[in-house]
């Protein structure tokens, strides 16, 4: 349930309001949007009189959420969550470029692919350290010395950077990572979410192979609940009968996200094509489609990755499509700034 507040309301009378509600067992979250003061209520309101809240001086109106997640939905916060990450912002007009190789492999790779995104102008570097694997004898990832490589790209570069989490016991390897990925797999991994809950560094989620929109707002408001508000959605493709690419990317989910929820959302399009050649085009689809940033794979020897070589971009082929992103930013559906 949300509660609008009229404008210019008595402040005195609105703490008495929100007092009520609190005594009467339910956690408040208010947000300030562009015309109305909204106070949501996260609780069981069955068996609040809508009539008596409507009645009082100070509210506009009260609106039942049929929705079952809340703090990400947009009714409970009409303008966009903006995330900040080092001097970079996401969200609500901001664009974000990440880039970096799927996984971290030696400090020479990883220190040379992270000056030369951000020589093209990538605002955060992205790297595996952990790696889940269909094959459990494919390369699974240096883990914490990955994340130590990491650090030492970052120090290079001056990029904050991002990784995936695995496992809740390794989260205090995550201390210094500035953005905590959860992966496709791990998106409904409950345990995991309530325990990033509980800490404030903002939060990557990306969608499930075979997972529905609602359930991935639903995976965000595990979070949420928790108290940890700053969540990056991302879309990376999803499983269906066709095998021309890797997954089949949901553009559509795009729109749709920014239409049910406040928070910002970046694309894939490495992972959503798995093919190098289609890595710029869906990037530059999703950009016009809204998207607040992009996560691109890019490694300084593909052919010798060890692991998904063939959808990751060159560094001169990441700084060509860092070009034209900028190029056609002006013009998209949601008019960013990077």
């Amino acid at each position: 349930m949300i509660i609008l507040l009229k404008q210019n309301a008595n402040p005195k009378q609105v703490d008495n309001l929100k007092n009520w509600l609190t005594d009467s067992g339910y956690s408040l979250h208010e947000s300030q949007g562009s015309h109305h003061s909204i106070i949501g209520l996260i609780g069981d309101t069955s068996r609040l009189d809508i009539d008596l809240i409507s009645s009082l001086d100070v509210v506009e109106a009260v609106r039942r959420i049929q929705e079952p997640y809340k703090s990400a939905n947009r009714k409970f916060h009409e303008d966009d969550t903006v995330i900040s990450v080092g001097d970079a912002k996401i969200g609500g007009g901001h664009f974000m470029m990440i880039a970096g190789p799927c996984s971290v492999e030696t400090e020479e790779q990883i220190t040379c692919v992270a000056k030369a995104v951000k020589k093209s102008g990538a605002n955060m570097l992205r790297g595996g350290a952990f790696k889940p694997r269909t094959s459990p004898y494919a390369f699974q990832g240096l883990h914490g010395k990955g994340i130590d490589l990491l650090l030492k790209a970052k120090k290079q570069s001056g990029l904050p950077i991002i990784t995936e989490i695995m496992d809740i016991n390794h989260l205090p390897l995550f201390e210094n990572v500035d953005v905590i990925q959860v992966g496709a797999r791990n998106m409904q991994n409950f345990e995991l979410l309530k325990e990033l809950g509980q800490t404030r560094k903002p939060i990557l989620l990306k969608r499930g192979l075979a997972n529905t929109i609602e359930e991935l707002l639903m995976s965000a408001e595990y979070i949420m609940a928790g108290g940890n508000e700053n969540i990056i959605l991302c879309e990376r493709g999803i499983r269906t009968f066709e095998t021309a690419t890797r997954n089949t990317m949901d553009l559509s989910a795009v729109p749709v996200l920014h239409k049910l929820s406040h928070l910002p959302v970046v694309v894939d399009p490495s992972h959503g094509t798995g093919i190098r050649d289609l890595v710029k085009p869906m990037a530059l689809a999703a950009a016009a489609a809204g998207a607040d940033g992009l996560i691109v794979e890019v490694h300084n020897d593909p052919v010798h990755a060890l692991c998904d070589g063939k959808q990751s971009l060159t560094p001169e082929q990441f700084d060509d499509l860092a070009h034209a992103i900028r190029a056609i930013l002006p013009h998209c559906i949601r008019e960013a700034k990077w």
